[in-house]
């Protein structure tokens, strides 16, 4: 087996003395392992820093082995941002919700390009929003999508204010009122292509999209939403102003 894609590293784990295991989110391939001879020296660690994109090698003798990768740099978006804590945490946040949210060797050519496009945008201040429509799209690929295009109760497309936390669709401002606090806020911004949010609605975005990550994917792993997740959501959290929920003591 032999086959060269494009790829974005997620993640790469020491392996052995010399040795990495890298997980790429390749293009036309999925999520997919390999083994990196050399992947700990100075040189390979540099190219294989999660959120770099790599033209890759895979070798194996058969399908189902795990196989060697060869990883040339083609773009070096890790170095971009790591004097940027934050984008640094969105960064990060992508790889590893990618990494945890896909099924392993499983095509996926839209998640690829929309994270390719989104670390594009880490050059640009709405890469907030934009990480919030990626995170919207992965729902969709993996097989969850919201329903944004009309009121659940109505049938009616104007005034979209909420999300059913039960059934992942859209509701008016008027239908939902009398349920407001048991229902999920819509930030305006999702529903118009192109749109920026504001840090507030951000946060409101963050937290539509991580509620249904965690209730159909990361739940169903037997674990919660990744701790790089969370640490982009107390990170944007903090830059919003809103204040934190109070724990229970």
């Amino acid at each position: 087996m032999d086959w060269t894609d494009d790829g974005i590293v997620l993640s790469a784990r020491k392996h052995g003395e010399t040795s990495s295991i890298v997980t790429l989110l390749t293009r036309q391939h999925g999520r997919h392992l390999g083994l990196v001879r050399g992947g700990n020296g100075k040189r390979a660690r540099g190219i294989l820093q999660p959120g770099n994109r790599v033209e890759a090698r895979w070798q194996a003798r058969l399908s189902e082995h795990l196989g060697t990768y060869q990883c040339e740099m083609t773009e070096a978006f890790a170095a971009q941002v790591l004097r940027d804590p934050l984008k640094l945490a969105g960064l990060s946040a992508a790889c590893t919700v990618a990494e945890g949210a896909l099924a392993e060797r499983e095509p996926h050519r839209p998640v690829y390009d929309g994270l390719l496009a989104l670390l594009r945008t880490f050059g640009h201040d709405d890469w907030a929003s934009a990480y919030v429509k990626w995170e919207l799209g992965l729902l969709g690929e993996a097989g969850f999508a919201l329903d944004l295009s009309a009121c659940a109760a109505t049938g009616q497309n104007d005034q979209l204010a909420y999300v059913s936390p039960k059934s992942g669709r859209a509701v008016s401002l008027a239908a939902g009122e009398p349920y407001k606090d048991k229902m999920l806020p819509l930030p305006e911004f999702l529903l118009q292509p192109g749109a920026s949010g504001s840090p507030v609605e951000v946060m409101a975005g963050l937290k539509l999209t991580g509620y249904f990550l965690e209730k159909y994917i990361f739940h169903h792993a037997g674990k919660g939403l990744p701790a790089a997740r969370n640490r982009l959501a107390e990170r944007l959290r903090d830059m919003s102003g809103e204040s934190r929920p109070v724990e229970n003591r």
